[in-house]
C-alpha cells in the first residue's frame, strides 16, 4: 500500500533539493560578484581610477564564469532543453533589435517627467538637451572616464548577466516565472549592502545614517531588479535589461522634491504623472512576445506559463 506513494514522495524531495541547490547557486554567484570587489587590498577610494580598473576586471571575470555555474546547475538538476546556456541567459540573435529598442523606450517613457524637467532647466531648452545627447565629443570624453565606464557599461553588463541572465534560468524551474521575477531582485538588493563596509571605512556618516541610506538603496535596487527581471522574462534577452540599467544609472532617481519647488511645478508634476501612466499602459504591449520570438527561458517551464 505504501509503494504508490513512494514515487511521488521521492519526486517532491528531489524538487525540494533542486530548489535548495538553485538558491545556493544564486547565493554563490552573488557572493562571488561582491567578494570579487574586495580581493584587492587597498586604501584607495572606490572612485579612484586604479580601484575602478581592478574591480571592473574582477566582476568581468565573475560574469564570464556565470555560464559555467548555470551549466553545472543544469547538469546536476538534469535539465534538458533545446536552447544553449547562452540563449537561456538571454544572449541570442532572434528579436535582438526590438529587444534593444522597445524596453529602453519604455524606460524613457517612465522618465518623461525628469527629462522634461532637465530640458526646462537647460537654457537652450529641448534643443540643448538633444544637442548634448548627440555630441560626439561629449561621448568620447565619457568613454575615457573610468567612473562613467563603470556606471554606464561595466556595472549594467555584469550585473544583468549575473543577477538576471544567470539567476533567472535557475530560479524559474523551482519557483515559476512570476515568483522568479520577484525573487531574483532580492539577491541583487542584498548585494548592494556591501556599500556599508566602504562607508564605515571612510567614516563620513554615522552608522544610523549609513543603514538608512543602505535600506533605501536596497528598496530601489530591488524594485528596479524586478523591472529588469520582468523585461528579461518577457523578451528572453539580456540586452534590454542592460540598456535600461545603463539609462537609469545615467538619470538617477527622479527628483520629485525639486519638481515640487520649481516655478513650473504644475507642468512638471503633470509630466511626471503622465510618464508613470504611459509606462503602465505600454508595459505589456512593448514587451509582447510577438516582437521577440520564442523565449528560451520559457522552455524550462512545463506547461508554458503566462508570465512567459
Amino acid at each position: 500500500m505504501l509503494e504508490p506513494e513512494h514515487g511521488p514522495m521521492m519526486q517532491v524531495e528531489h524538487t525540494r533539493t533542486r530548489c535548495w541547490v538553485c538558491v545556493l547557486s544564486c547565493l554563490l554567484l552573488a557572493c562571488l560578484y561582491v567578494g570579487s570587489l574586495y580581493v584587492w587590498r587597498s586604501s584607495l577610494p572606490r572612485d579612484h581610477p586604479s580601484m575602478i580598473k581592478r574591480r571592473c576586471a574582477s566582476v568581468l571575470l565573475v560574469s564570464a564564469l556565470s555560464p559555467a555555474v548555470v551549466k553545472a546547475w543544469m547538469h546536476w538538476a538534469d535539465v534538458r532543453v533545446d536552447a544553449s546556456v547562452w540563449e537561456l541567459m538571454g544572449v541570442r540573435l532572434e528579436g535582438l533589435v526590438p529587444a534593444a529598442i522597445l524596453p529602453l523606450l519604455l524606460t524613457m517613457v517612465f522618465y518623461l517627467g525628469p527629462m522634461i524637467h532637465s530640458a526646462i532647466d537647460n537654457p537652450q531648452g529641448f534643443t540643448g538637451e538633444l544637442q548634448s545627447a548627440l555630441d560626439v565629443q561629449s561621448w568620447w570624453l565619457c568613454a575615457r572616464d573610468a567612473v562613467w565606464l563603470r556606471n554606464q557599461v561595466v556595472a549594467p553588463v555584469t550585473e544583468e548577466l549575473v543577477f538576471r541572465g544567470a539567476m533567472l534560468p535557475m530560479l524559474v524551474p523551482c519557483t515559476g516565472p512570476t515568483a522568479a521575477i520577484f525573487t531574483a531582485p532580492l539577491f541583487f538588493g542584498v548585494a548592494h549592502f556591501h556599500h556599508i563596509i566602504e562607508q564605515r571605512r571612510l567614516r563620513k556618516d554615522s552608522m544610523s545614517a549609513i543603514l538608512m541610506v543602505s535600506g533605501m538603496q536596497f528598496l530601489y535596487t530591488t524594485v528596479f531588479g524586478a523591472f529588469t527581471a520582468f523585461i528579461f522574462m518577457r523578451t528572453g534577452h539580456v540586452v534590454g535589461p542592460v540598456l535600461c540599467h545603463s539609462f537609469c544609472n545615467s538619470q538617477g532617481l527622479p527628483d520629485i522634491s525639486s519638481a515640487l519647488q520649481h516655478p513650473q511645478q504644475s507642468a512638471l508634476l503633470f509630466s511626471y504623472l503622465m510618464g508613470v501612466l504611459l509606462f503602465l499602459v505600454l508595459l505589456f504591449p512593448l514587451t509582447d512576445t510577438f516582437f521577440y520570438g520564442a523565449i528560451p527561458i520559457c522552455s524550462l517551464v512545463a506547461p508554458p506559463a503566462s508570465a512567459c
